[in-house]
Order: C-alpha cells, then structure tokens, then sequence
C-alpha cells in the first residue's frame, strides 16, 4: 500500500522517531512504524493526540533525530500550530497527510483533495514551507525519501500532500538498496560552542544545527528572534522572517518538479495533482486510441507553487482544464500563472468522495466544447 510505500521509505532514510495518532485513512503508516521502528533502535509512540503527536516530533527532532508523523484532515488541523512551531524554531521533520473528505470529520473512509491550501497556508503569519504530492505508491516511496533530505537541506518541515487513494492502494513498489539513494546529512557546527552563533545561517539562509547534550547553548523559543536565537527587536524579526521564507523559495528549482503525459504540444492539457494524475493519464491514453492529441500537466512540487516549470508545461495550449476533487483550489494557482485572457481555465471539480473516472474526463471535453 501507499502508506506502507511511506513507512518503508522514513526507516530507509533514516527516520528514528514517529508519534501520531490514529487516523483513516492514515493509520496503517503509524501500525507500520510501531513494529517496524523498535527493529532499528527507534522510537514510535501513540500520542493522546495530534496537537501531542506534532510537538513531540519537533523535540525529538532538536534531540537529534530525524522525526515524521501522519494524519488526515482532522487531525491535520491540531497540528498547525505545531507545524508553524517547527518553521520558527527551523526544526527539520516530515509531515504526512492523507487527505479525506471534509469540513471536519467528512468523509473518513473517502478521498479528496480539500487540503491544498491549507498544507500551505494552515499556520500564522509569513512562511514558506515544502508540500510534495504523490499520485502512486512508487511516488509514496520516492517523496518520502525526498522529503526527509529537503527536511534537512533546509531545516524546514516538509509536507507530503497524500490522499485515500494513493495512501490505500495496492500495486508494485521498487525499494532500492540503501547504497542506491542518496542522503542528505545535518549541518552540524563546525565552530567550538564558544563561539556558535545559533541562528546564524549559511550562504544558503539555513543555520548549522547542534543537537541537544552536546555543548551547544540554544534557546529553542517560538517568537520572532535575532541570531542569537533570543527574542528580536524589529528588524531581527523582520530580517528572520524574510530569511525563512527566502530560504525556502530562492532555491525552488532545486526540488520543483513538474510532469508532462502525452503530447506535450497537444493544445488541449489537463492539469492535475495527487492521484487524479492517475486518471488523467488513462484519459490521454484512451484519447489516444480516438484520435485525440492530449497532454496531462502533473504538479508533483504543489509548494512553492512551481509558477515556472507550469507555464513552460503549458505552453502553446489553448484548452487548459484542471482536473481536481475540490472546488477549484489548484485551478485558482493556474489561473494566476497563465495570464492569457484568449485561454479559459476551465474546471472538472470532483468531490464527495467519488474518485473521477477518465471517462468522465473525456466526456467533460466533449460537453464543454
């Protein structure tokens, strides 16, 4: 299953630490990581709740752990505060969720893409934050690893965006040996305690990252603050606050990824994400078989949204549809990167908790002509 893909991916890279709480239709990662964790010296714990199970990776991340948890939209919700937690005290861990039908408890046994911007704006205040987006089990595997080196690349939570589908389904997965992929270490100080300046950051806007009990002195505090890691004047916290987010989006193309399927100079595209790429590409294929020239944009990075690598995806359209089970969340981001008023974006929004069919797609494209 995708979630058991995502499981197999965190121990793999190196993960030691998991709290969550139970959830559908996450909850077969958090039963993976409790047999799995204690085989390799780990540790997983079932939190009383998300709110729990999210500062607890924090602190087990600043003890020097690499550090995950999982949820669905519910629990997604207790976690934001946390997550916001993490971005300020920059400490680096992965989050999962699984999305269900919503508001609130919704739909548990159901897929949706309702979560979009909440994966990206769901804290307080100005942050910017990493959120992949899986449509296989391969793709589950893959982000994970993904994931947990741009956690420590840039000392940042990193989301992945997951849904029912891709987290249930079961198909073929490739597990490479460890010495095939490649892992991305903790900066550690490379200066005495002495003379460590906690929040001083490198050429790339990341500060080195001592880990408890080792010598190093380090207010880990929640609030805006200045190098020292000390509460800030202004401009501490107005240099901070930009110094986090530009970390984040200078170095956008070094982990954006954005797919093409199919005719890449077909003039009608879908824009997809999540497991809807999934249906999208049957679409294409069985377009294929009656003539019809199709392509279908897959946004893998959803944030930063990858304003670049989707204009170039879609140049020389001129039927652009997004295909999303929202009410249009991935179609807005469209919207504001192609500015062309000749072009409507259109949208096949799918909710409810059905999953589209390609049929449907094809049949969208001949209603709407």
């Amino acid at each position: 299953m995708g979630n058991e893909a995502c499981a197999e991916a965190a121990l793999l890279a190196g993960c030691r630490f998991f709290a969550g709480y139970p959830i559908t239709p996450a909850t077969e990662i958090l039963e993976v990581m409790s047999r799995r964790l204690p085989l390799v010296d780990g540790l997983c714990l079932q939190m009383e709740d998300e709110i729990a199970a999210v500062v607890a990776m924090v602190g087990a991340s600043w003890g020097g752990a690499k550090s995950m948890t999982a949820t669905s939209g519910p629990g997604f919700c207790l976690m934001q505060e946390g997550i916001g937690l993490a971005v300020a005290v920059e400490a680096p861990c992965v989050i999962v969720n699984v999305q269900r039908g919503g508001p609130a408890s919704g739909q548990s046994t159901s897929t949706a893409q309702g979560d979009f911007y909440q994966a990206r704006y769901g804290s307080n205040g100005d942050y910017s934050i990493i959120v992949l987006c899986p449509s296989t089990a391969q793709e589950m595997f893959d982000h994970t690893v993904k994931a947990f080196n741009l956690s420590e690349r840039f000392r940042v939570p990193v989301i992945i965006l997951s849904d029912e589908v891709v987290g249930h389904i079961r198909e073929k997965v490739c597990i490479p040996d460890a010495d095939q992929l490649a892992f991305a270490p903790r900066k550690a100080p490379t200066v005495p305690p002495e003379e460590f300046v906690p929040f001083k950051p490198d050429a790339d806007g990341v500060p080195f990252m001592p880990a408890f009990n080792t010598g190093y002195r380090i207010p880990v505090i929640s609030q805006a603050k200045s190098l020292s890691g000390n509460r800030g004047n202004a401009r501490e916290a107005d240099e901070n606050i930009r110094r986090i987010v530009a970390k984040i989006e200078d170095h956008l193309d070094e982990f954006a990824d954005v797919q093409v399927y199919g005719d890449p100079k077909a003039e009608t595209a879908f824009v997809t994400f999540g497991s809807v790429c999934r249906a999208a590409r049957s679409a294409v294929d069985m377009g294929r078989e009656q003539g019809l020239a199709l392509r279908s944009v897959e946004v893998k990075t959803v944030w930063p949204f990858p304003d670049t690598l989707v204009r170039k995806a879609l140049a020389g359209a001129k039927r652009i549809v997004v295909m999303e089970m929202n009410l249009g969340m991935l179609q807005r981001e469209v919207e504001r990167v192609i500015r062309q008023p000749k072009i409507k974006i259109e949208l096949f929004s799918k909710i409810g908790g059905i999953y589209p069919q390609p049929q449907e797609f094809l049949r969208f494209l001949e209603e709407k002509r």
